[in-house]
Order: C-alpha cells, then sequence, then structure tokens
C-alpha cells in the first residue's frame, strides 16, 4: 500500500517540485513551492469551487434548520424529514462539500511526506527524465531559510485561515422570519472557529518546517481568493437575475 501511495501520489509530487525547482524558479525552492502550490490549486480548482458552493449553501440554510429544529424538538423522525425536505428544495446536498475535499487529501498527505522527510533526502525518487540537483538551497529568496520553522509565515497563514473563514459567515442570507434574527448555537460555534482555527494553524505552523509553512500559508490564501470569486460570481448572477425579473414586471 506504500509503495503505491508513492508511486502514485508521493514521486508525482516530488518530481514536480524538483522540475519547477530546476526550471521557473530559477533553483529558489521558496518560489517552486509557491509554483506547486498554485499549480496543485488549479488542478483542482473546480473540485474546490463545488466544495465552497456546498458549503456556503449550508451555511446559509443554517437559520432555517435551526427553525426546524425548534419547531420539531421532540419529533425526530419529522425533523430529519423536514430537514431533508429543505435541502431537497433548495438542491442542497450536505454531503457534496466532503467529497472533493476526501479526493484532495492524498495529495495534500503527499506533499506534506514531501517536505516532512526533507526534499535533499528523496532525491532517489526523481524521475531519470528529469535533472536531479546536487543539493537543494534550502535558503529562499536570499533570507528565508525554508528547514527551521519560521514565525512570520505560521502567522500569515494563520491571517490567511482567519480571512478564508471569515468569508464563509460574514454574509448572511435574508430570511425574513421571527426567529431568524436569534443568534443560534451554531452562529456562535461559527465565531469561536473563526478564531480558534488561525490560533490552531498559528500553532502548528510554528512547528513545521518553514517550506510546508509556506506551502500552507500559500494554499490557504488561495483558497480564499477563490472563495472571493466564487462569491462575487454568484452575487452578481443573483443581482442579475433579480434585474430580469424586474424587466419583465415592467413589461
Amino acid at each position: 500500500m506504500s509503495q503505491i501511495f508513492t508511486a502514485i501520489f508521493y514521486q508525482p509530487i516530488l518530481n514536480l517540485l524538483i522540475f519547477l525547482y530546476n526550471t521557473v524558479a530559477l533553483h529558489d525552492l521558496g518560489l517552486a513551492i509557491i509554483l506547486l502550490t498554485v499549480v496543485i490549486r488549479l488542478v483542482f480548482w473546480p473540485l474546490s469551487k463545488s466544495s465552497i458552493k456546498s458549503q456556503k449553501a449550508l451555511q446559509d440554510l443554517q437559520p432555517k434548520i435551526e427553525e426546524l429544529k425548534k419547531k420539531f424538538n421532540n419529533d425526530k423522525v419529522e425533523l430529519s424529514r423536514a430537514t431533508m425536505e429543505l435541502y431537497k428544495e433548495n438542491k442542497v446536498n450536505p454531503f457534496s462539500s466532503c467529497l472533493p475535499l476526501l479526493i484532495q487529501l492524498p495529495f495534500l498527505f503527499a506533499v506534506y511526506r514531501v517536505f516532512r522527510d526533507g526534499i535533499g533526502n528523496k532525491l532517489d525518487f526523481v524521475y531519470p527524465f528529469i535533472s536531479r540537483p546536487e543539493v537543494i538551497n534550502t535558503l529562499s529568496f536570499g533570507f528565508l531559510d525554508l528547514v527551521k520553522p519560521n514565525i512570520p509565515l505560521a502567522i500569515l497563514a494563520g491571517l490567511a485561515q482567519f480571512w478564508q473563514a471569515k468569508m464563509m459567515i460574514t454574509t448572511k442570507p435574508a430570511i425574513d422570519t421571527p426567529g431568524s434574527k436569534d443568534e443560534s448555537m451554531a452562529a456562535i460555534m461559527n465565531k469561536q472557529m473563526l478564531y480558534f482555527m488561525p490560533a490552531i494553524t498559528v500553532f502548528i505552523g510554528l512547528s513545521l518546517p518553514g517550506g510546508l509553512t509556506l506551502y500552507w500559508f500559500v494554499l490557504t490564501f488561495l483558497t480564499a481568493v477563490q472563495q472571493l470569486i466564487t462569491f462575487h460570481k454568484k452575487t452578481g448572477a443573483s443581482s442579475g437575475a433579480g434585474n430580469t425579473i424586474e424587466g419583465e414586471l415592467i413589461k
């Protein structure tokens, strides 16, 4: 099983990193890591987009779900039925946000393994058709040591995590119901996670090699940018649909 993982996930990630290091990155490991992260993000862009939309849709439905919990407080069967009906009416699959993440996990673990093992220690896994550098220079941009833990990178990763999480809970759905303005338990948990996850990111980042923390920061930042683009397009589409309906009514 380990050999299959190495051949399908670990080796391709390592070789792509070495290829970028030798060519586009001009033997700068930090730049190679950034480019590797961009490539991985682009490859999984469609899956990530689907996951982001599903997470946001579930977030927007939370007030209605809380109302159903109040309405069917003592009837778990009816609550389940009503909840599934709500998902069906809004065309939301509660499990669709998890599948893209599960597909990406082996690749993310492979990246972690590449940096954890030390890139220079695994050059035997480089394909014959890729030039194998004699040594990997771990000093990036002339000052950033990617072997040692790096405090600024850990803080940047935490801030990117905060931005990503904040974006998910900032926009509230316009639901005109009596209980929709009450802050539910889910909303309180969301606010706690808004600060808890960035803190955990910084804490873990302080113990990781700088190269892995750089990858984590860039990946989180690009994910937040993708969220921003996805939400902007969704808002624009909703606005356009509203204008069309308004135009039809005027006619």
